[in-house]
């Protein structure tokens, strides 16, 4: 067999002896014009336990990929190889595991260790929350000593911010949740000639379940994401940095006003969306069966007790304060780099509702005989 021509491409020959003759320059310029010809001979070729290296030019680690592959991550009985083409190619098989991973099976020590890393996520969240939470009552201690230094200004700003300009939106929501509402309960309460009972299923449902849980969790994405944010762009642009320099307390300036601000202004976004939720509910039943706004504004006390407003009431309060730190300690945890600022972002988002959600189950355990009629 003659030798190839020096402008020859890369081709595997088999003898009738077995052996397998490669030729040509085995470079990832050269192997891509003719890559697809080329794995098929080297299926062809790769019982042969023979292979001939005295013809091939050059070779770079791509061509030693595709040996190595075609060889079943093997080395042959016999490679003809030059010292320097035996070093390219073993260098591909140290390294042949971390270039193509195998599949990876998931067994039970692989559980045991994403429950740990969980575990012990959720370990550093908590103690994080924990801290930020007792930075705050310093801080409350501080300003009972020096009343001057009360950031008023930062607390009715933020109060504008997730008060009053909260205000449409949970009243469109309140409005069409109340509706619906009215709507379905009407259609159940006709079977049964129950009509005048609409009145108890919205005051108690509104009042005391839907309205605080509807409102924290749209503020929990209107206005707990916005603070996570917030928090996390001065974190990026070194904004608290530059406050810690200038010896001011981070969590005096910005994290303060923004939980007493929520903790204010739920109770009172509560009592809003609750009332139009509750208008929104007549209007519906006015529609459905003819119910008078006389007999539903005087039926609502007599067959809802004032001891749910405060329960609602008090909800909203404690709604509004987790929501808030929770937004602040995914803000305050945000590093450096955008990816890190939107997986907070998330995350505060999903910890915010998770944990109002909690909150009210410890509430209706807690309440379960207060405020309920016999």
């Amino acid at each position: 067999m003659g030798g190839p021509r020096p402008d020859s491409g890369p081709a595997v020959l088999v003898d009738t002896g077995g052996e397998a003759r490669l030729s040509g320059d085995w470079t990832l310029r050269a192997l891509s014009a003719v890559l697809p010809r080329l794995r098929r001979e080297l299926a062809a070729a790769s019982a042969a336990a023979r292979w001939d290296f005295g013809a091939v030019e050059r070779l770079d680690s791509f061509g030693a990929i595709l040996l190595w592959h075609a060889w079943g991550r093997k080395w042959p009985e016999t490679a003809g190889l030059a010292q320097a083409q035996r070093r390219v190619v073993e260098r591909v098989a140290a390294s042949a595991g971390r270039l193509l991973p195998g599949s990876v099976r998931f067994g039970p020590v692989d559980a045991i260790v994403l429950l740990g890393g969980a575990l012990l996520d959720f370990r550093d969240h908590a103690l994080g929350f924990v801290a930020l939470f007792g930075r705050i009552l310093l801080d409350l201690f501080h300003l009972a000593r020096h009343p001057r230094e009360w950031p008023l200004l930062e607390v009715s700003a933020n109060m504008h911010k997730v008060g009053v300009k909260a205000m449409p939106v949970t009243a469109l929501v309140g409005f069409l949740i109340g509706v619906v509402l009215s709507y379905l309960s009407a259609l159940q309460l006709k079977i049964f000639g129950a009509d005048i009972f609409i009145v108890n299923i919205l005051g108690l449902g509104v009042i005391r379940e839907l309205g605080p849980v509807l409102v924290s969790v749209l503020v929990a994405g209107r206005s707990g994401s916005a603070m996570t944010a917030q928090l996390g762009v001065m974190r990026v642009t070194e904004e608290i940095d530059a406050l810690a320099a200038m010896g001011i307390s981070r969590t005096l300036r910005l994290v303060l006003p923004k939980v007493l601000a929520l903790t204010l202004a739920m109770p009172l976004l509560v009592l809003w969306t609750s009332a139009v939720a509750l208008f929104g509910g007549w209007v519906s039943a006015w529609v459905e069966l003819d119910l008078s706004l006389g007999f539903f504004v005087e039926t609502l006390p007599a067959v809802v007790p004032i001891a749910n407003l405060y329960i609602g009431l008090a909800k909203g309060a404690v709604f509004g304060f987790l929501i808030a730190l929770i937004a602040c300690h995914f803000g305050l945890r945000v590093r450096p780099n955008t990816e890190s600022l939107s997986m907070n972002t998330t995350a505060s988002v999903v910890s915010a509702i998770t944990m109002v959600i909690l909150a009210d189950a410890v509430f209706a355990i807690a309440t379960r005989s207060i405020g309920v009629p016999a």
